[in-house]
């Protein structure tokens, strides 16, 4: 199916940034023949733990005390989520569609899904799987490709599972690329923008940037940022993962995971959530395994990952961020939330056979569908599109009142992870961004802009 780019409808300066040929002096991308076309590979493998076959009763699964007597690691479930956030019961996601893009997909997704709702009580979603580059055959795990595969399938149920569990009424549109090479899902995303799927897109997805053959003179890059330009002229919000694998992913340096580290897009962080016995908000701690300052009940399990977060060396600053944090270089992450295995979300997975059932979960792809949910909430709540948020939610950081009415400011932990990182601290951090949202209270200042 061949995919056009949409119009370009709203001034770049209107949105805080500027074009990527103004960050690097590159062009557009019709003019940049020279480019680097070497694929960029993104990879999807979120964190996780079998848990078990069947849900326990709701009752026993509330009990969070008991999954870390007999886990060691604490169990959320969708009600205790919206607790925690303070997400109203009031808005639901009615009339709004999250469009979720992944690799390869889920050959259970929609049996998967339909067994998480009757597990947490949810309605049942219009879910919508739209292949624009065809259908990808599931392989069961064989080789590399099917390993790969299996990862992203993993992916996909966490991304529509938990994109539900935030707004269960909306519809999703699971838009799904053949491959995970950086042309094959630029041609997915574009389809999603250019037909306008919904005005909410969440990519738990990255390349470290340092792994992207020219930097910013790499084709794919190029195009999807001029994707993600599009996009906001759309009204589309955007929303990324900002990486598991810490400061570094994988480097002797800190560098930024993409397309997290573009300025069109959202970038989401990772933290530990815990919370009082009434399930209310008690605090977060920069997610971080490795260190065993932070990694919570005693690290049993093993180190699974830290959050990434870090800056670019592709863009620069775009204004609405320098305003604030006076970085030269665009750095992520914008915001946060939950991301540890140790404070798990439950996800169901059924293509896996006997291993098939529920599943501990974490990773900085947790919160980026999440965000993505409660941005349709507040879509809801404010009766039209919010579109790019990024210059919003840097105003409201600086804005002390409502700061400290709309974000939890996550002031604990640093994302080194077998390399450098940087430490949390009041206000704007890498590791968190502004933080966490207090979800009621976010968006009513949101529907108020």
């Amino acid at each position: 199916m061949k995919v056009s780019f949409s119009g370009f409808r709203v001034p770049l300066a209107v949105l805080g940034v500027a074009a990527l040929g103004s960050f690097m002096g590159l062009g557009s991308i019709a003019q940049a023949a020279s480019g680097n076309s070497a694929s960029i590979v993104y990879t999807a493998n979120p964190p996780h733990v079998f848990a078990f076959k069947s849900l326990p009763s709701a009752t026993n699964l509330s009990d969070q005390q008991l999954c870390v007597d007999t886990y060691g690691l604490n169990c959320y479930g969708p009600a205790d989520i919206h607790a925690a956030y303070n997400i109203p019961a009031d808005l639901t996601g009615a009339g709004q569609t999250i469009v979720i893009v992944d690799a390869y997909g889920s050959p259970t997704i929609r049996q998967d899904l339909a067994t998480f709702d009757v597990a947490f009580g949810l309605p049942d979603p219009t879910l919508n799987i739209i292949y624009p580059d065809g259908t990808p055959t599931f392989n069961g795990g064989h080789g590399t490709v099917g390993a790969n595969q299996v990862g992203w399938a993993e992916e996909t149920s966490l991304d529509v599972e938990w994109s539900h569990a935030i707004a269960p009424a909306a519809t999703i549109d699971l838009v799904i690329a053949p491959t995970s090479y950086g042309n094959a899902l630029n041609v997915a995303e574009a389809y999603a923008v250019d037909h306008h799927l919904g005005n909410v897109m969440s990519m738990s997805f990255g390349a470290p940037e340092a792994a992207i053959a020219g930097g910013g003179n790499n084709l794919q890059l190029q195009q999807a940022d001029q994707i993600y330009q599009n996009a906001a002229r759309e009204g589309i919000s955007v929303f990324a993962s900002a990486g598991d694998n810490g400061a570094s992913n994988g480097y002797a340096q800190p560098n930024a995971l993409f397309p997290a580290s573009d300025p069109f897009v959202t970038s989401v962080g990772g933290t530990d959530l815990f919370t009082n016995t009434d399930g209310s908000y008690k605090g977060e701690t920069v997610w971080n395994d490795s260190d065993p300052t932070l990694c919570p009940y005693g690290c049993t399990q093993g180190i699974f990952g830290a959050t990434g977060g870090a800056p670019s060396a592709v863009f620069q600053a775009p204004s609405y961020q320098s305003a604030l944090t006076g970085q030269t270089m665009r750095s992520t992450a914008d915001v946060s939330y939950n991301a540890s295995v140790y404070t798990a979300v439950m996800v169901y997975l059924g293509f896996l056979g006997p291993n098939s059932g529920f599943y501990f979960f974490g990773g900085t792809s947790e919160g980026a569908p999440q965000w993505a949910a409660i941005t349709a909430l507040a879509d809801q709540a404010a009766g039209h599109a919010l579109g790019f948020l990024n210059p919003t939610l840097y105003k409201i950081g600086q804005n002390p009142t409502e700061y400290a009415a709309d974000f939890h400011d996550v002031t604990v932990g640093q994302n080194g992870f077998n390399g450098p990182g940087f430490q949390a601290g009041t206000g704007y951090d890498m590791p968190t961004g502004l933080g966490s949202p207090n979800v009621a209270n976010l968006i009513q200042t949101l529907a108020g802009k």
